[in-house]
């Protein structure tokens, strides 16, 4: 039976929406067995490399191969990976991971307490601070990775880590074969992995698809399937069409309009699933138009969310109440804004700008779930307030690169993006998009900066009691 993956997420000014629920099998044939799996998804990954890994798409291949220490199960529990136990000194400066025996990469080299160090020394930049991960903040707390015996590691920290653990489950702090990453060349980064996962990496097609094939000797035992092949094809309708045509087994992000009649097709199973990611219209604050907190609430005002959910998601999805879903560890509402363009006119005009002003609106096609329809909406709903929107479209293999710059050399008043916190703890959420000391580079990419919050994020890190951290 061929299945589509739904990840329908709702735009809304710093917010999103996750969807849930599930939906009936078409019919109850028993389906023919697949040993070549085939999925359409919308975006290619920028690179597959732990330093530069950005995006979900790097993320949802990646993972196939390159394991992690602990993984976040589906009920949000810290599950053994390639580390079987872990826990914190008595001062909590420090955590001890008992790593799994016996496990090789996909090289022949073996895993052990080297390899660890090797990898999060290289993403930490303790290697070469040159050239740490975009994603550092994750463990930027940890002082020093040593080697205690072939299969204990110990991970000393400046101060207690409170979030360490599930930091250490994130997709991009993975487990490489050191040998394959000492091979590459200066300035050049991975883009054919060598993991310990149950697949090992094929073939890269550039604008085309990523091919891997099964690992027979996998730890875990080899898995069914001979293959897995990930196709890139931004455009919905087309993902669409091959999954009726047969030419695919899966496709993601399917269109809200198509869900209805793809529930009815014999042999289609359509799959819904909760989200952590939230979908988002950041602001350069490095605009002087947008410091005035009278003009970021304007534009939040005049923006229909439910409008949005109602028409171009057909109900599928809901607006956020905060930069972070329920799910998510630390969750706390602090919206949305309701629809009131009148008022949106009234903040307009006591920002002295009655008569409306001109941005630039960057966002991507064929990342996100009806995106380009979306901002298009968006765009009509300011022009409603005199905002008139500009629309930079971008397809996603150059999009990172346009909007994730310094300052300096931004382009954009205002941009859309996703954040999913795929660790479940609000620190990697919420310290990545707000706290100075993330900008580009790394992820805070609207240039926000407030002591206030920085202390904030940086107090609830080193809290250990669950309680006082919530």
């Amino acid at each position: 039976m061929k299945k589509i993956l739904i990840g329908l997420l709702v735009l809304t000014l710093m917010s999103g929406a996750l969807l849930s629920g599930c939906a009936p099998r078409a019919e109850n044939r028993v389906p023919e067995p697949v040993n070549d799996l085939i999925i359409a998804i919308g975006a290619e990954p920028e690179n597959l490399d732990p330093l530069k890994m950005m995006s979900s798409p790097a993320a949802t291949i990646s993972e196939h191969m390159i394991e992690r220490l602990i993984y976040l199960d589906v009920d949000g529990t810290l599950q053994p990976s390639l580390a079987e136990s872990w826990a914190p000194t008595e001062d909590g400066l420090a955590w001890d991971l008992k790593l799994r025996e016996g496990v090789l990469f996909h090289d022949g080299t073996p895993f052990n307490a080297e390899a660890v160090k090797f990898n999060l020394d290289r993403f930490l930049g303790f290697t070469d601070p040159d050239n740490k991960a975009v994603f550092a903040f994750l463990l930027n707390e940890v002082r020093e990775v040593e080697v205690v015996e072939e299969y204990l590691v110990r991970i000393h920290l400046n101060r207690p880590f409170a979030p360490i653990a599930s930091h250490l489950s994130h997709s991009f702090v993975g487990m490489h074969s050191p040998a394959s990453l000492q091979a590459l060349a200066d300035g050049v980064f991975v883009e054919a992995p060598v993991g310990t996962g149950p697949f090992k990496f094929g073939s890269w097609d550039r604008g085309q698809q990523v091919v891997m094939t099964r690992n027979e000797t996998y730890w875990g035992g080899a898995p069914r399937l001979a293959s897995v092949t990930f196709k890139f094809v931004p455009e919905a309708g087309s993902r669409v069409m091959m999954l009726e045509a047969g030419e695919v087994h899966a496709i993601s992000a399917v269109p809200p309009t198509e869900i209805a009649r793809l529930e009815g097709v014999a042999g289609i199973e359509v799959v819904r699933q909760s989200s952590v990611r939230v979908i988002y219209l950041g602001f350069n604050m490095e605009r002087e138009i947008f410091q005035d907190i009278r003009v970021r609430q304007a534009l939040n005002y005049a923006i229909d969310k439910n409008a949005l959910v109602d028409t171009i998601f057909q109900g599928v999805g809901q607006p956020s109440t905060a930069p972070i879903v329920p799910a998510v560890f630390g969750y706390t509402t602090v919206g949305p804004y309701e629809y009131n363009p009148e008022r949106a006119k009234e903040l307009l005009a006591e920002a002295g700008l009655a008569d409306g002003f001109d941005i630039t609106l960057f966002h991507p096609t064929g990342r996100y779930p009806q995106d380009a329809s979306v901002i298009v909406a968006i765009q009509a709903m300011l022009a409603e307030v005199g905002v008139n929107a500009t629309l930079e479209t971008r397809e996603w293999g150059t999009y990172l690169d346009t909007v994730i710059v310094p300052p300096a050399e931004a382009q954009h008043d205002m941009f859309m993006l996703g954040w999913g916190t795929m660790t479940l703890d609000a620190d990697y959420g919420l310290y990545a998009l707000f706290h100075s000391s993330q900008w580009p580079p790394a992820n805070n990419v609207s240039y926000y900066s407030n002591p206030e919050v920085d202390a904030l994020l940086d107090e609830a890190r080193v809290t250990p009691d669950r309680t006082v951290r919530e």
